[in-house]
């Protein structure tokens, strides 16, 4: 029977396990992998994860993929041409999301959100980077192809909440309908 509660206890362990085993060439990525209808679910007990994480010894730092979007969207010099198109043709989704898209993906910006976030605590042999909220780059883009961007800057341990169904030892299914991914070089739990 599926339980977030021992998914989220093995990744605990499996953390304690990569720092014990300090190969030169891992990477400490996890991806607690969860069914998406479970998405509310894992933002109630987010807060409390924490706490457990804290409790371990480990410096936590949490980026929300929704934050990241919001403030690079807010910021684009062209948000006030998106809303008035958006206004003459309201149902235009997919001129929207590309629009959206193009602005998210453009000088990698998501990459240097996730980057400047790892960077500030590669000085902390206690640090660890929690990132929430994928499900917020659905229909923009998906975590395998920021983290492929990424290859050698993850010097902390770093915990993705990953909404979606694991398809094989190392292939993902972004919210269970997007096509499986292979790409993914990291340590998966639950799914």
């Amino acid at each position: 029977m599926y339980s977030l509660k021992a998914d989220f206890d093995e990744l605990r362990t499996r953390i304690r396990q990569g720092r014990e085993l300090n190969h030169a060439s891992f990477e400490p990525i996890y991806y607690l992998v969860f069914p998406p209808k479970q998405v509310l679910a894992v933002k109630r007990q987010t807060p409390a994860w924490i706490s457990r994480l804290k409790q371990d010894g480990w410096n936590v730092k949490t980026l929300s993929m929704a934050e990241e979007i919001d403030r690079i969207l807010k910021a684009d010099g062209r948000r006030n041409l998106w809303l008035q198109m958006d206004r003459q043709a309201p149902l235009n989704w997919k001129r929207t999301n590309d629009s959206l898209a193009n602005a998210l993906t453009y000088d990698n910006r998501l990459v240097e959100s996730l980057k400047s976030a790892l960077r500030s605590m590669q000085e902390d042999p206690k640090g660890l980077l929690l990132v929430t909220d994928l499900e917020a780059l659905h229909p923009y883009i998906r975590i395998g192809a920021i983290e492929g961007h990424l290859q050698g800057e993850f010097n902390v341990p770093t915990v993705f909440l990953y909404p979606g169904v694991r398809t094989g030892k190392t292939r993902l299914k972004f919210l269970g309908f997007y096509p499986d991914d292979g790409n993914y070089r990291s340590v998966h739990v639950g799914g």
